[in-house]
């Protein structure tokens, strides 16, 4: 029970007090003369399945994300697979340009990652770069039995949105 409301605590601190602008994040997934556009919190899960790696084992293979986006409390958008991120009108979709170890193993690592596309209007209109910090949970741990099983492992960050220039 404890450790339930401590994960409830770290989830409600984390969407109330989201990665400040201008802190440091690692040399790795920085954006250097970027502005931040827009922050948010995800809440969701890292969703794995059970295949077969390059030497026949199965293991737990990175899939799919699926996440609510809140911002002051109250939900704003939505991530899945591409990645994609839906807010307020608008959309983009990134690739992967950076990443740096989060604090545990059991955490998703952070991510730089840079627009490809953009859809509709609103506040990612402008947006270059989408770093993914403050992760927690996410990394699917352990064997898997059966090719195609599913598995979805809880997880949370905040997405921190950027445009080029300031």
């Amino acid at each position: 029970m404890k450790s339930v409301v401590l994960a409830g605590l770290t989830s409600l601190a984390a969407m109330l007090w989201p990665l400040a602008a201008g802190a440091e994040v690692p040399e790795a997934i920085a954006a250097k003369g970027e502005t931040v556009v827009l922050e948010v919190h995800a809440e969701g899960a890292q969703i794995y399945e059970c295949k077969a790696d390059p030497a026949g084992k199965l293991t737990w293979q990175f899939r799919e994300p699926i996440a609510s986006l809140f911002k002051d409390g109250k939900t704003v958008g939505r991530h899945y697979a591409g990645p994609n991120w839906e807010i307020e009108g608008g959309a983009v979709v990134a690739k992967g340009a950076g990443r740096a170890p989060a604090a545990t193993s059991k955490d998703i690592p952070w991510l730089k990652l840079e627009v490809t596309d953009h859809r509709g209007s609103g506040p990612l209109k402008d947006v270059a770069t989408v770093q993914r910090v403050n992760t927690k949970g996410g990394n699917a741990e352990g064997a898997c039995q059966k090719a195609g099983e599913l598995h979805s492992e809880p997880y949370s960050a905040d997405y921190v949105f950027l445009r080029k220039g300031g």
